[in-house]
């Protein structure tokens, strides 16, 4: 069971051979993730959340970020 949060520096991913590029989706991916996230959540939106943050891939399908998008726009900051 995974229970901790851990937060990789850019200069960690280049170690995977993505491309600088990749590292700063990634991290802005990341970035929108980390501003939804929060323990008050339903465990189906922490559920996928948590999903679209182990992707392994520096982006988002359109559905991935339509639904990112509605997560942002009902519990992101105001």
């Amino acid at each position: 069971m995974r229970d901790s949060e851990h937060t990789v520096g850019l200069q960690h991913l280049k170690s995977y051979n993505y491309l600088p590029a990749e590292c700063e989706q990634i991290q802005s991916l990341s970035d929108r993730i980390n501003r939804v996230y929060s323990d008050s959540l339903e465990e189906t939106v922490k559920s996928l959340l948590q999903l679209l943050g182990k992707l392994n891939r520096s982006y988002l399908t359109a559905v991935e970020e339509k639904l990112l998008s509605v997560l942002e726009s009902e519990y992101g900051e105001k």
